[in-house]
This record gives C-alpha cells, structure tokens and sequence, in this order.
C-alpha cells in the first residue's frame, strides 16, 4: 500500500453493511471480505475514537489472539507482544505499507511504545504466517497500520486532547495524572496535499514495581511528523513524509523489585518516499523509508543502542478478467548496529502472490517468497490459503483454510552483540495450519470461529547458564480456538464479542492466557450520543520469577469499563468520558508490576 492511499481507501470508519466490508491485508488488493480466506481483524475510525487515549497496545491486547503483556500496567510498560502463542519477534508491524523494525534492539523488534493512536487510521491485522506477501518475522501476525489521510479541503485542523487519572486499586487519589494531545493541520491544494502533524502522552501516579513505597516512574512520549504528496497525472502520484519521536520513561529494578530511578530514553527519525503509477489493469507502487533509532538505558549496567534500517518495497499489481489478482513484487532491507564494531546485514526478497476469485464461490489466494539472507542464504517460503463461500439468502457462510510457512533470521544483537552473541546461531522456521467457518449476512451479523496450529523449530532463545543466545532443540507446538462476533441488531445497537484459547507446548509459555474474552456492547441514544461497555476476561497463565528461575501460577481477573461520547457540534466537535476497570478490581498482570485500578479519562475532538 503506498504511502498516499488511494481515495477508495479514506472509508468506512461508519459504515454498517458487513457484506460490503473491504480488507487489503492479505492480499494487497481492495476485495471484499467474503473473498478473503483470513478472518482480518480491521479495526476502523470509529472505534479508534472510542479508545481516545489509550495506547496501541491497549487496544491491541483486545483482539482474538493477541496479548501485549504490560497493556494493562503502567503505560510505559511493555514487556512482550504474543500472538497465536508466539513471542514478539515473530509479529510484524507494517506501517504506511512499511516494515518497522528496530535492528538495535535484542529481538529486532519494533516498540509499540512510539506510536501515538492518534494519528491513525485504520489497522488491519491478519494473524497466521504471512511471510510471502510481507517477509521475514511475519510468522504469528501482521498489524498493518495506515495513518490519516490529508482532507480534500484546502485547509483543515484535527485536534484530540484528553486527561485522566493514573492509580493502582490501593491508592484512589483520582489525581490528574495522564495527558495526551494531538493537533494536526492537513489539506489539499489542487494536486498538492500535505499534512503536519505533532502529538505528545504524559502519565504519572505509578510505580513500575509494585512496592510499598510506590516511587511515581513517568512516561512521556513526543512526536512530529510531515507529510507530502502531488499528483503528478491523473494516473501518477508521489508523497514523502518526515517523522521524529522521542520517548522517555522511568522504571524499576525487575531483579528484586526494587525501586530505583532508571530510566530509558528512545529517539526514532524516518524519512520516506512513496509513489503509485496506475495503468490500465494494475499499479506499480514503491515504497522507501530509512529509519534511525537510538536508545539509551540508565541503570546500574548502563548501555546505548543505535541502528538503522533501509527498506524499499517494490511491486505490481495487475488484475487478469477480473478475477485474477496478482502482486509480483522485490522487498530490499538492509540493517545495521553499531556495536564495538559496525555490524550489517541485508534481505533482497522477490515474491509472488496470486488471488483467485471464481464465479462460484472458490478463493485461492497463494504465493512464494524467496528469502534471500547475506548471513544464511536462500529459503523458500509459501502459503496456499484456499476459502470456499456458499451464498445464502441473507448472506453468505464462508469455508476457509491454509498452509503457511514463515523463516526468521536471528537479530544482529543475536549474533554480534556484545552480551551472549552466538555467530552459530540458526534461523527460525514456523509452520501454520489454519481451517475456520464464517458467516456474514444482511442481519448485520457476522460470526467466525476459526482453529490453528503453529510448529516453531529453531527458535533463538536466552540461556541464563551459559549467559548466551542458542537454538532450541526441542520443537515449539501451539494451537487453539479464535472466535469472533459482530453484530448490530438495528441500527442503534452494537455487539462485538471474542474468545481465544491458547495451548504452547514445549517451553514454559509464560504471560499467555490460556482462555480470553473480550466483548463490548453499544449502543447510540441519538445521532449526537453513543455509550458502550466492554468486559475483559483473562484466564490463567504462568510467569517466571527471575529471582529463583521458578514458574508461578498467575490467577485469572476480569476487568468492566465504560465510555460515552457526545457530538456538541455534529462532525465538529465531540466530548467523552471513559471510566476503566469500574469496580476497582486488584489483579496481577505482569508478577511484580503495578497494574491500574479504577481510572477515569474524559476528551474532546475538535474537527474544523
């Protein structure tokens, strides 16, 4: 997707008709989610407002088969990503149809941390392995994040700005103890559109251990960002945008739960360039973004990490008779560390994907992807991801299945770093199986249910008694249920609900529930006021206790909150108030971390 969207793509944050819903993710191309062999969790502009506030992470660890341990912490806390049963490295993040990755950091992650929801659009996640359309670490999930678009009004202002608490249950103080504000002037002049954009998050009141004393630890994160495009032709279009975030937040000793003063301070800086050359039956899109971090680490064993990447993403799009959909594309990443010495290395990937939408009611959507690796050469990656819809009277019923394979190579600190490094080390693979039933139809009900099967072989993990990175010998298995409701029965109401059971075998599995529940029920009072609320429940898990190396039995907890919002000025101006975790549950997210009681959090949007 490039990085000026197409217009057909500034859409339905409130449309209703599920049938008529369009997901890009999987495959590239704008279908309709009845042709769609993946049940693609989009998340749209209207529930992007609801959580106001919030963090990406937040609003992440609500989905089926996602959980970002630290989410319901201090909000400077974030302490693994895990899908399907995986582990961060394995989830990768698109963002404005580029990966994001930080090659500094120990697992070649990207910290969901600088990304302020504000600014964003749509998400979309599709969850399995999705290494032939996006590469390497696409193993467990994609969350592919499209940021907002510039008005078609020569000049416009967005602007959010919200405050609330920011206590644990104990300690009740409802202090103002959490800021976030945006403000972002965009328009479009004949064929120039440009945007800019600045965002800033404070929040205080917590302690990043949960001790007696409970030392305030601050998190702060800043963000400024431009965006450019000009329509050269009717059929040719470019845009460049800029973007800098600085995040700085305090936090504790993990290793005795101490109270201490340490801090972490980040600095991202990305420049991009994006282009779409439209013909008659298909697109050329490019995409480029080189991507500085720095980070530095203040503590009793103090460190800095700095690294870059360059990544440019090529490929064409052309659609055969209307029912033929095909992407042949060339993705080109290069990385690089600083350590003692400069350490690099570079992936050069072609691949193909190919969609088939047949007159009656077969989808195949397929590819391959040449994973080519300056440490370890080339491996064969491929999915072949078959779905079958039988039309119905109200609508259809959707059989789907796949086989997806996925590659991920150690990370530069893995294998050069200069704490544990281990030059030996092997490159992951993943095998996922999925099969599922959805149905869709003109009651405004959608509901899937959805079972997968993971195989993990290779995985590069920490051995704390040779204090160095290995391959794994034993093989990972994960497997389990998604199930996902939506359904609006009239146009008042809105009912959305997900289940996830999760079962890993062959390591200790820690911070992954087994069973989850996430539901949320609305309903809209007038045109101008709109009420929810959401109900979380999660079940039992393990963590470690790093001080002993033993594993503990977490209880499960459930959390209710609320939101309502009001239209002061219809598409002008709204208000909200959000109350989280109402009846003040205590619970433990993270063994040892604070974790936020009863808070309340109220916002305006003003739109001009």
């Amino acid at each position: 997707m490039a990085i000026w969207a197409m217009a057909a793509q500034q859409q339905d944050s409130t449309r209703l008709q599920l049938l008529d819903e369009v997901v890009v993710s999987d495959s590239r191309f704008e279908l309709k989610r009845e042709y769609s062999g993946k049940t693609v969790i989009k998340i749209n502009g209207d529930e992007l407002q609801r959580n106001q506030g919030r963090s990406v992470a937040e609003l992440i660890s609500t989905k089926s088969g996602l959980e970002i341990a630290g989410s319901r912490s201090r909000q400077g806390e974030i302490l693994g990503v895990f899908a399907r049963g995986g582990r961060g490295r394995q989830v990768l993040v698109i963002l404005d149809g580029i990966r994001i990755s930080d090659p500094s950091s120990f697992s070649q992650e990207y910290d969901p941390r600088l990304l302020s929801l504000a600014d964003i659009a749509s998400i979309e996640i599709i969850k399995g392995a999705a290494s032939t359309l996006y590469g390497t670490n696409a193993a467990t999930a994609v969350i592919n994040i499209q940021t907002k678009d510039p008005s078609a009004k020569r000049i416009s202002g967005t602007f959010q700005s919200s405050l609330g608490t920011n206590q644990t249950a104990d300690d009740q103080n409802y202090n103002l103890a959490d800021f976030s504000n945006s403000a972002r002037i965009h328009g479009t002049l004949n064929k120039l559109s440009y945007s800019i954009g600045f965002s800033n998050s404070f929040s205080d009141g917590l302690s990043s251990i949960a001790t007696p004393t409970n030392e305030e630890d601050p998190f702060s994160r800043i963000s400024a960002d431009v965006r450019l495009g000009y329509r050269i032709a009717d059929n040719f279009k470019i845009g460049v945008y800029g973007n800098q975030t600085k995040l700085n937040t305090e936090y504790d000793e993990s290793f005795g739960l101490i109270d201490t003063p340490y801090r972490f301070l980040s600095e991202q800086k990305r420049i991009g360039l994006g282009s779409t050359l439209s013909y008659r039956k298909g697109e050329i899109n490019s995409n480029m973004a080189v991507t500085d971090y720095n980070s530095e680490n203040i503590s009793a064993f103090p460190s800095s990490f700095s690294g870059s990447n360059y990544v440019l993403d090529v490929y064409n799009k052309y659609v055969f008779n209307n029912s033929i959909y095909t992407i042949l594309g060339l993705n080109y990443d290069h990385d690089q560390t600083e350590f003692a010495e400069t350490k690099d290395f570079t992936l050069l990937d072609p691949y193909v994907n190919v969609v088939y939408v047949s007159p009656f009611g077969l989808n195949i959507n397929s590819g391959a992807r040449l994973n080519t690796h300056s440490e370890y050469g080339s491996h064969l990656v491929y999915s072949v991801n078959p779905s079958y819809s039988f039309p119905l009277q109200n609508g259809y019923l959707k059989l789907l299945g796949s086989y997806a394979t996925s590659y991920i190579t150690p990370s530069l600190t893995q294998l050069f770093g200069e704490f544990g490094a281990n030059p030996e080390l092997e490159p992951e693979t993943n095998r996922t199986i999925e099969s599922g039933v959805e149905y869709s139809g003109k009651d405004k009900l959608r509901a899937s249910v959805l079972y997968f099967n993971r195989k993990e072989e290779n995985f590069v993990f920490f051995d704390n008694i040779n204090s160095r990175y290995l391959n794994a010998e034993n093989t990972v298995n994960a497997q389990g249920i998604e199930v996902e409701w939506k359904w609006r029965p009239g146009d008042a109401f809105l009912l959305e609900a997900n289940y996830t059971f999760t079962e890993r075998k062959g390591d200790n599995a820690i911070r992954i529930p087994k069973h989850k529940v996430n539901t949320m029920l609305g309903y809209a009072f007038s045109e101008a006021t709109f009420a929810s609320v959401q109900y979380a429940y999660i079940g039992e898990r393990k963590d470690t206790d790093f001080n002993t190396f033993s594993d503990i039995d977490l209880e499960p907890y459930s959390l209710i909150g609320a939101y309502v919002s009001h239209s002061l000025i219809p598409d002008k101006m709204k208000v909200f108030l959000a109350i989280d975790n109402i009846f003040n549950t205590s619970y433990t997210e993270v063994l040892g971390f604070s974790t936020r009681g009863r808070n309340v959090r109220m916002g305006i949007n003003l739109s001009l």
